[in-house]
């Protein structure tokens, strides 16, 4: 029997050219049709997988989420401040990779399987670390809003290049402003970095006052 000239269809190969298409052209670039074409297959046939556009795009941000490393948060994981630093990195990472889809993401975890996996092994770790539960939800709520803000867009990249824009008698603290989209790697990551470390010093110290509650 002959070979099929293109691979079977499947959700997984839908999910994957949805994301490359995101990733290359932006959210509104994708529709039924638009993805036909990239498949090579007729546009209903994608209904056989998924129901709708906005179950299709759940599953890609899913699959987004499902890049992020939660193995820090087992048994024989790290204490939950290494954790969480861990766990942030790779949450950014993934983020980070696909900067065109977090708008959707940042919706919260819906019924998407690994972001639920995702919220249930950071609020597990932290309660059995010894967080009450209440407190648990407002870190990994914390903890969300911190990386998926940090991913939506460039805090360097955001400061045109050109100098002139700076006039020292409306800015007068902005005279190397220009120099830092030049620099978008360095500030970006390092804004991140410092503001992590800001965030688990402060929580380190909101953890040390409950030993100290009778």
């Amino acid at each position: 029997m002959a070979r099929p000239r293109t691979p079977l269809l499947s959700r997984e190969r839908i999910v994957a050219a949805a994301l490359r298409l995101i990733d290359d052209e932006g959210l509104d670039a994708l529709s039924t049709r638009r993805l036909a074409t990239e498949l090579s297959v007729s546009g209903p046939s994608l209904y056989n997988h998924f129901a709708t556009k906005d179950d299709l795009l759940d599953a890609v941000v899913d699959s987004v989420i499902g890049e992020v490393d939660l193995s820090m948060f087992g048994a024989a994981g790290p204490a939950w401040p290494q954790a969480l630093r861990d766990w942030a990195r790779s949450y950014r990472a993934a983020l980070a990779a696909h900067p065109n889809i977090v708008p959707v993401l940042a919706q919260g975890p819906g019924r998407r399987p690994n972001a639920l996996r995702l919220a249930d092994a950071v609020f597990g770790h932290l309660v059995e670390s010894g967080w009450p539960r209440g407190q648990a939800t407002r870190i990994g709520a914390l903890m969300r809003y911190f990386v998926t803000g940090s991913a939506l867009a460039s805090f360097a990249a955001g400061f045109p290049a050109d100098a002139e824009v700076y006039d020292a008698a409306d800015y007068p603290h902005l005279g190397e402003a220009h120099r830092l989209a030049g620099h978008r790697g360095a500030v970006d990551e390092g804004a991140f970095e410092t503001g992590l470390e800001a965030l688990l010093d402060g929580l380190a110290l909101r953890y040390a006052r409950l030993a100290e509650r009778p």
